[in-house]
């Protein structure tokens, strides 16, 4: 059987129809027989499905012959700390991320926490998964399991990222979505000088409070309420899988991922001279003059996790970032947390004694976005062949490294397909021209959608 719910750099699918214990099963063993592994780790998100996935995700390897150390409900990027910590030769973290509630999906990772991609053996996986063309279980040689947790190892390298004598007291809200953030919060939490508003904070897999998910509009509301409710220093919200932060200023204001990637891409290079730095092609002009202006060296890479992780190894960078608030750190085995940005950027309101607005407001008055926007289409591909034909001639550098990416004197813009969900994203930027990028956004969606 074909299974679709390998996608370009994970696998996601509904429950049912595209995933199942069944095809999860098969999926462990042909990870084992791709991988040939020893040992892997495993977790899952707090999704009503993840734990019996995660069991026969673990029969597979263990009827493999694989070992598997189960660290119980955790977050994808605790999968990443896991897998190098413990010296596994492989992990797998069950979820969906921010998918809707009917659906589940795995994230796949070699020894030292090295991402599995369609380029990298994913493709290979759902070939052996398909062919279904496994050996009677040899149960003498069958795999054993046993349960651990890394938390508290984890949670010392999260400090490490920061000189926790230079902090003072902060008040946070904090918002898990009910989904795996919170237990970290509450294990960090006894180390830092900061007050805690926690808000949708218990995990819970029914999402009480919507899929955690703060891209959309709609889920920030609860976050920036709390900031203004408590007189919040920062607000952070996590997705489901919390290997993304989202920050709001101290006035509850969302902030763009994409400032938040410069933020940081200029605290590292300050710290690591001449260093270079990912980032992805859906907007790039602030990343690169702030990398120009620190003398580092900003190189682009195709959006996707796996796809910037691969990068990051080969390039060696300090820092990599994706607008969608995806960020990378060299130390973190080339892997993204959603943990240790929102540390980094409090060390900074501590150390610069400056407000988040006040640290960004020129950036994004030099730079000014509104941010990803999504557009259903009917036909996609056309769609945006005829966007391309409408600007191409007038283009004074056209990129097809994601979707297509063109630029003018004063404007540029970004147009990709999603690899996750049936969508197409568009991002526009300027300098120094609000006015000017209103007007381009608006251009380019009617004519997407005409």
């Amino acid at each position: 059987m074909t299974l679709t719910c390998f996608k370009a750099y994970d696998i996601r699918g509904k429950l049912g129809e595209e995933l199942n214990e069944d095809i999860v099963y098969r999926i462990g063993r042909a990870f084992a027989q791709f991988l040939r592994p020893k040992t892997i780790v495993v977790g899952g998100d707090v999704r009503l499905t993840s734990k019996t996935l995660k069991t026969a995700l673990s029969n597979g390897l263990r009827d493999e012959g694989v070992d598997v150390i189960d660290i119980g409900m955790a977050g994808t990027e605790e999968i990443y700390f896991a897998t190098s910590y413990l010296k596994t030769d492989g992990g797998i973290e069950v979820t969906a991320s921010h998918n809707p509630i009917d659906y589940n999906g795995m994230k796949l990772v070699r020894a030292n926490s090295k991402p599995i991609s369609g380029d990298t053996g994913l493709n290979d996986i759902r070939r052996l998964a398909e062919e279904n063309n496994f050996a009677p279980v040899n149960f003498a040689a069958r795999g054993e399991i046993k349960e651990i947790s890394t938390l508290d190892a984890y949670v010392q390298h999260l400090l490490s990222y920061i000189d926790v004598s230079q902090l003072k007291p902060l008040r946070l809200v904090v918002n898990a979505g009910n989904g795996a953030a919170g237990h970290v919060i509450d294990a960090i939490e006894k180390y830092l000088p900061f007050e805690f508003i926690k808000i949708n904070h218990e995990p819970d897999g029914t999402f009480p409070n919507g899929i955690p998910n703060p891209l959309l509009v709609e889920n920030r509301a609860s976050t920036t309420q709390a900031v203004i409710e408590h007189k919040a220093d920062m607000g952070i919200a996590w997705d489901g899988d919390f290997d993304r932060c989202f920050l709001f200023d101290e006035t509850g204001a969302f902030t763009e991922g994409y400032y938040i990637v410069g933020l940081l891409a200029e605290a590292f290079l300050l710290k690591n001279p001449g260093a270079k730095v990912i980032h992805d092609p859906r907007l790039t002009w602030n990343t690169l003059d702030i990398a120009q202006k620190n003398g580092g060296l900003a190189i682009q890479s195709k959006t996707g996790h796996a796809f910037i992780k691969e990068r990051m190894r080969e390039e060696d960078a300090v820092y990599g970032g994706e607008m969608s608030a995806h960020h990378y750190f060299r130390d973190f085995f080339y892997c993204d947390s959603g943990m240790i940005p929102w540390l980094l950027v409090c060390e900074l309101l501590c150390r610069k004694q400056q407000t988040l607005s006040s640290m960004l407001e020129d950036r994004i008055a030099k730079f000014p976005s509104p941010g990803e926007i999504n557009s259903h289409v009917n036909d996609p591909k056309t769609a945006i062949e005829k966007v391309f034909n409408h600007y191409s001639a007038d283009a004074i550098l056209i990129d097809r490294t994601d979707g297509i990416s063109l630029e003018f004197d004063n404007w540029r813009f970004n147009l990709r397909m999603s690899n996750t969900e049936p969508v197409v994203r568009l991002n526009v930027e300027s300098r120094n021209d609000q006015v000017l990028v209103d007007q381009k956004t608006t251009e380019v969606l009617n004519l997407l959608n005409s």
